[in-house]
């Protein structure tokens, strides 16, 4: 009797330790997925029923419509100069963003004095308050008085009405994007850099091959994952922009743009259906889900397009 009780005892801590190695793992994670299930993809189920419906935010009727919001959408011509308007400004500010923080990361890499400083500098402009940005920028690109107006006399340029021209609109807007953001992906390219290893610098070296050769050829394909995040992660930002060419257009209706939405993103103007001053919680949910796959189309193709040029890149090496 007591060598049954004894090995059962000595079972237990048997049991629990096989139990600890298979499911604990599952409670670990658990928390996460709960409240991304009650933030996440709730809100987006949510999203996509009233999509479905004539959701006047101010009646108490809610009629299906089925697929009627969608159809309208797609003949909306608004609509789809607020999608040129977000691709345009996305390009202005994702290509040179990348570039720039690749460059000033590779610069950060080095020994420098006073690097520490340096390399928490660059985060500066992100902890910045948009709105202290929004006016700083403002006006620099104002069309009277503005800094970059008067740059431009001076070799002998027009000056630009930044708000009411579209393609100075996006330029501006994008400015802003890229003085906030290119630090803050400079410092995830240097942590990225870190990690590789020194070896292959010391041998290409060697070789003869030059810093400019070494970063193309070992840094570039090294931190090519690193590039596809931050490619991605810019991807959903810069498409979701709201912030900043709100607070650009900032006077009289500045949801709208500019005059003639010159720089209406895509969810300020969802923002202008669901809410003030249609209040068409319906229309801007469909508009919410047409940006969900836009998002993840443009993000495929830059996975893509990056991938392809990489192991190009490294086929020509």
């Amino acid at each position: 009797m007591r060598a049954a009780t004894t090995g059962r005892r000595r079972d237990a801590p048997f049991w629990f330790a096989r139990f600890d190695n298979r499911y604990a793992p599952y409670l670990y994670v658990a928390p996460f997925f709960v409240l991304f299930a009650i933030f996440g993809l709730y809100p987006l189920g949510y999203t996509a029923w009233v999509s479905l419906h004539d959701w006047d935010l101010l009646a108490e009727d809610h009629p299906f419509v089925g697929l009627a919001n969608y159809s309208a959408l797609l003949g909306d011509a608004d609509f789809w100069n607020s999608v040129v308007n977000t691709l345009g400004i996305f390009v202005l500010s994702t290509v040179p963003q990348l570039l720039l923080a690749l460059w000033l990361a590779n610069l950060l890499n080095r020994t420098l004095r006073a690097r520490t400083g340096f390399r928490m500098g660059v985060l500066i402009p992100n902890i910045t308050s948009t709105a202290a940005v929004a006016i700083v920028f403002g006006q620099l690109f104002s069309r009277q008085f503005g800094l970059f107006n008067w740059l431009l006399g001076l070799v002998g340029l027009p000056g630009v009405d930044w708000r009411a021209d579209r393609l100075g609109a996006w330029v501006a807007v994008s400015t802003m994007v890229d003085w906030r953001w290119t630090g803050y992906n400079a410092l995830i390219f240097l942590a990225a850099m870190q990690a590789i290893p020194r070896d292959l610098y010391e041998s290409a070296a060697l070789d003869g091959a030059r810093p400019a050769r070494q970063f193309w050829s070992i840094t570039v394909p090294m931190l090519r994952p690193t590039i596809v995040f931050c490619t991605v992660i810019s991807t959903i930002g810069g498409l979701q922009l709201f912030t900043e060419p709100l607070l650009f257009n900032s006077g009289t209706n500045p949801i709208r743009g500019g005059p003639l939405r010159e720089s209406q993103t895509v969810t300020m103007y969802m923002f202008e259906n669901a809410f003030a001053p249609h209040f068409n919680f319906g229309y801007g949910s469909a508009i919410a889900w047409m940006l969900f796959l836009l998002i993840v189309l443009v993000a495929i193709g830059n996975v893509a397009l990056i991938r392809r040029t990489g192991r190009g890149g490294l086929e020509g090496d």
